[in-house]
């Protein structure tokens, strides 16, 4: 298993307690999601959909790339990795 620091943002962190950041043991993207599911209730229901796939205004990025244009759900994790949430923000 691989650890990696998940980063919490803003509007996610009621879940963990507050924390900007967890820390997972995970091989894979959607197998860091299970353990977040386990461990904090609520969280992955706002990430993902009830089908399991990310939402279409949430991205993940470990260190600078998206999972999208990685192997999505399935990109494989690395001993200290860290995953980013990043809700998409609209304005104007």
């Amino acid at each position: 298993m691989s650890k990696v620091t998940v980063r919490i943002p803003t509007p996610l962190r009621s879940f963990v307690g507050g924390a900007d950041e967890v820390a997972v043991e995970a091989e894979t993207v959607s197998g860091l999601l299970v353990v977040l599911a386990e461990r904090h209730r609520g969280l992955t229901d706002r990430v993902c959909d009830a089908q399991g796939k990310v939402r279409p205004f949430v991205n993940l990025y470990i260190g600078s790339k998206n999972i999208k244009s990685l192997s999505g759900l399935e990109t494989a994790l690395s001993d200290g990795d860290v995953l980013s949430i990043v809700p998409a923000v609209a304005g104007g």
